[in-house]
């Protein structure tokens, strides 16, 4: 077997396909975070906490309704988009013109009553969510074995990023959008339903976050307090892309989660913190992140 500086090409490849999966995470939630913080100036700390009513969603769906994997694909991204579009209509609406400060605390007293809520009916304990029979197994690649389920999750989250990247930058919708945060004045004249428009965004935004999730459930097990231990390295993924950017958000979540996987290979104590040592250097260097537009 060949070695790269004294490790095993197998188990290199099969950690940094593990930081690409946590990559794939990190990209799909700060993406989520950049669409509400760039389209509806709105710091959602309550994002991890929908992420994991994402995932608990699509664990309730399978053990009290045997609804399986794949419609728990789609139905629990539309149950927390629900979801977001009560939060945006009956508390985030007073608030929009406030001080970003005023959102951040509204969402984070929301999401410490998601996740007092789970806590209080399913415990603090992980429990598991089965994995689809057709991801079972793994690809033989010669150089590592590829989980199916794996390589699924890194080529949806991908995909979907993209996708969201072009029609937000390239589509009438995205200028849109666009418009509506910087001049919403000037987009109602046109006659565009700027109100609607807004809770959308931010309901497709939290959608994103609980399609994570659901995503999630089989990987790790689904707990109460999966969102907050996610939620804090998005944060600084988002940081470190530029506040309010699509492509920064995608890039750098793809990217740190690779030089995670590496950092646990090389230097294993280091691999918790390293993304927040990178944060602190990119803040120092660019305050405005890398992908972010300088004031």
């Amino acid at each position: 077997m060949t070695d790269f500086f004294g490790i095993p090409i197998q188990a290199l490849m099969g950690q940094l396909m593990l930081g690409l999966v946590n990559g794939s995470f990190y990209a799909l939630l700060s993406l989520g975070l950049a669409v509400i913080f760039g389209m509806l100036n709105i710091v959602n700390f309550a994002h991890g906490a929908l992420y994991m009513v994402g995932a608990f969603f699509a664990w309730m769906l399978l053990n009290y309704a045997g609804v399986n994997y794949w419609f728990a694909l789609f139905l629990a991204p539309i149950g927390v988009g629900i979801i977001g579009v009560l939060i945006e209509k009956i508390l985030l609406g007073w608030i929009r013109q406030l001080d970003h400060l005023y959102g951040l605390l509204l969402t984070f007293g929301l999401a410490l009553i998601f996740e007092g809520v789970f806590r209080e009916f399913y415990g603090s304990s992980g429990m598991p969510y089965e994995l689809p029979a057709v991801f079972r197994g793994v690809f033989d690649l010669e150089f590592m074995m590829l989980p199916k389920y794996r390589a699924w999750v890194v080529l949806v989250s991908v995909v979907l990023c993209l996708a969201t990247w072009y029609v937000i930058e390239k589509t009438h919708l995205g200028a849109y959008l666009r418009a509506g945060t910087e001049n919403p004045d000037l987009v109602k004249a046109f006659g565009i339903n700027v109100p609607l428009m807004v809770t959308l965004t931010y309901a497709f935004g939290v959608g994103l976050a609980g399609l994570a999730g659901v995503m999630a459930a089989p990987i790790y097990q689904v707990s109460p307090l999966m969102g907050s231990n996610i939620i804090i390295v998005v944060f600084a993924v988002v940081v470190i892309g530029g506040m309010g950017s699509i492509l920064g958000s995608i890039v750098t979540g793809l990217s740190l989660g690779l030089i995670e996987g590496l950092t646990k290979v090389f230097y294993a104590e280091l691999s918790t913190t390293v993304v927040f040592i990178i944060m602190a250097v990119v803040l120092l260097v660019r305050p405005a992140g890398l992908f972010g537009r300088e004031k």
